[in-house]
């Protein structure tokens, strides 16, 4: 019968191997799933106690950031249009934001649906749901005005060539032609993959530039809808006179903010915790 050291919770070094090497094996394993939800779990507890200054101004920096997610798209799609497969190409552009969002540690909305959610679920104490509503609603607000900004910027500043501004305009067009299911359920899809790539950074071990890189690039090459991206297009598309304020909120921003804190919270936050509540409570 086995002992207790060398039961799956306490693993017993292997005899066979030296100190060095046992070592070694230690350093290589995977971090636990319990682990990982406990960095996002602290992370998450740090946000939520900052003050309203601090979040307001780095989401605003995330809203303008973000900006250049489109306008690198854009730069790339205005330069190799005359080739096979450029909007392929072009793709890697929407990731020029995320990286300096995630990498400067700036606040993003769809980030905090998972990350402001998991200590409500440790401490099953339903009247922080404040904390978080608050946490949303300064960050979604510092984003959209940050994107406003950049929007504006985009429309109004003749710093872009002709062939830029033809790309950000058919940028926009193409997400507006989106009906609202079909925002709400790629928005479930983009929710989903934002909140997959905040788990993994904890366990990334210096390769998080690649891993955000992949994971927006899906999200732009399957054109899923990400609230905070697609309203510097949508915000463009109405101050270019193209779409009506109507439009931009009841056919984007409603179905995606929807869809994409229904694929970060309700879906992967729960599923997140569903995996490690045992370990947890254990």
């Amino acid at each position: 019968m086995a002992d207790k050291g060398s039961s799956p919770k306490n693993p017993k070094p292997q005899e066979g191997l030296t100190k060095e090497e046992n070592k070694e094996v230690k350093e290589r394993r995977r971090i636990r799933a319990a682990v990982v939800y406990e960095i996002i779990r602290l992370e998450g507890e740090a946000e939520l106690a900052r003050k309203f200054n601090a979040l307001w101004w780095s989401a605003l920096a995330a809203g303008l950031s973000i900006g250049f997610s489109v306008l690198s798209q854009a730069l790339l799609e205005a330069q190799l249009h005359r080739f096979p497969s450029a909007a392929i190409i072009a793709d890697l552009g929407y990731c020029v934001g995320f990286l300096i969002v995630i990498l400067a540690r700036q606040q993003l909305f769809t980030e905090n649906t998972l990350t402001a959610v998991l200590p409500i679920m440790v401490r099953k104490d339903w009247s922080g749901i404040w904390d978080v509503l608050r946490l949303w609603g300064i960050v979604l607000a510092g984003n959209l005005v940050g994107c406003f900004v950049f929007a504006a910027f985009l429309a109004y500043s003749g710093a872009f060539s002709e062939p830029t501004q033809t790309a950000i305009t058919e940028i926009g067009r193409h997400l507006m032609a989106n009906s609202p299911a079909e925002m709400f359920m790629r928005g479930i899809v983009s929710g989903w993959l934002i909140a997959a790539l905040v788990w993994m950074l904890p366990s990334s071990e210096g390769t998080e530039i690649f891993i955000i890189t992949l994971i927006t690039y899906i999200i732009a090459l399957g054109d899923f809808t990400h609230i905070i991206a697609g309203s510097v297009e949508a915000i463009y598309m109405v101050l270019i006179g193209e779409v009506g304020v109507g439009q931009a909120f009841g056919g984007f921003f409603i179905p995606t903010l929807l869809g994409n804190v229904a694929g970060g919270t309700v879906l992967f936050a729960l599923i997140s915790y569903a995996q490690v509540r045992e370990e947890l409570e254990g």
